[in-house]
């Protein structure tokens, strides 16, 4: 976890010396029903280089991952595996989030210590159990590409390769991952009262009643984000000892009421993201109801939210699958 800070306070520090500045007129990004408008607007030449950087393999140390190699677009770009492998055998110790949406998110990773897209973007390149590059290494390998060189020229008026550009570039193609549409939101938003089965629609009553997930999967008047942007220990990751395996949003705050506290996931799209968790310990929706049923796993930190659910019986539970499968949007 230390290794990670130091990284991203490294990838800071340069985007503080130089300034990168995209040429061309930035364009907003549309919002689909349910979503509010995005907070930036991206030159379409930024987002044309962030989309190649995404997916090119200069940026891990052996060529051999991307950064969709762990953010799937055909598993709602995320890892349909618990954690996922990086160079030289190394394996993360965490998930890999969706980053659907991700341009709404106040912080990033798990635990929060990425304050922008723009600092995250580094973090897994110069990772050594992830891509494992250096600041200069992966610099040195963007310039060997001939079609990057000629992408980071028309998206900054020169070819000039620096670790800010190629970051910034990204976050500008991440941005542009939004998508709303969903049966939800036609039914809550669009007026369209036949777009949630009855069972969806009970659940959706549950999530905002009895089981009280909105009270962190929040769901605004006219959007919902389904996500509080905040940190909450639920109990998930302990060891055989009854000990949670990782200090979460405590590594950056060291507040010893953020231990093992997590950043809540949006919800939307959640049906393509199996496994679930901070370590992809849940393997189903199902498992992910029954967690929260149970009242999490107690330990000094547990979120007061977190409290057992009496009586919530075997439909209720199947109730509120069918609502969060209800939350599967369209792409833009």
């Amino acid at each position: 976890m230390r290794v990670r800070q130091g990284l991203l306070l490294a990838v800071a520090a340069m985007a503080a010396c130089t300034k990168a500045e995209f040429v061309g007129r930035p364009e907003p990004i549309a919002a689909p029903l349910g979503l509010p408008a995005p907070p930036d607007r991206v030159p379409p030449a930024a987002v044309a280089l962030g989309k190649k950087l995404f997916f090119s393999p200069v940026l891990s140390v052996d060529r051999s991952l991307t950064c969709a190699s762990c953010h799937q677009p055909g598993t709602g770009f995320a890892d349909a595996r618990a954690t996922s492998p990086g160079v030289n055998g190394g394996r993360g110790n965490r998930n890999a989030p969706s980053v659907w949406n991700a341009v709404y998110w106040t912080s990033h990773f798990w635990d929060g210590r990425a304050a922008s897209l723009e600092e995250q973007a580094g973090g897994p390149m110069m990772n050594p159990v992830e891509m494992g590059h250096s600041s200069r290494g992966v610099v040195a390998s963007v310039k060997t590409d001939p079609e990057l060189r000629r992408l980071i020229a028309a998206a900054y008026g020169d070819d000039t390769v620096t670790l800010e550009r190629i970051t910034r570039a990204i976050a500008a193609y991440e941005k542009t991952l939004v998508r709303g549409n969903s049966p939800f939101d036609r039914f809550e938003f669009g007026g369209d009262k036949s777009a949630l089965s009855e069972e969806a629609q009970r659940g959706l009553a549950l999530f905002r009643g009895k089981a009280n997930c909105a009270s962190c999967h929040t769901i605004a008047k006219d959007h919902a984000l389904f996500t509080d942007n905040k940190f909450h220990n639920l109990g998930v990751g302990m060891d055989p000892e009854g000990n949670l395996r990782d200090a979460g949003r405590y590594t950056v705050t060291k507040r010893e009421a953020d231990r093992s506290a997590f950043r809540t996931p949006s919800l939307r799209n959640i049906a393509e993201t199996a496994p679930y968790m901070h370590d992809g310990s849940l393997k189903t929706l199902k498992e992910v109801v029954d967690f929260y049923v149970g009242g999490g796993n107690a330990n000094p930190q547990l979120d007061p939210l977190i409290q057992p659910l009496t009586s919530f019986t075997r439909q209720e539970r199947a109730d509120l699958v069918a609502f969060l499968e209800s939350l599967t949007g369209e792409p833009q």
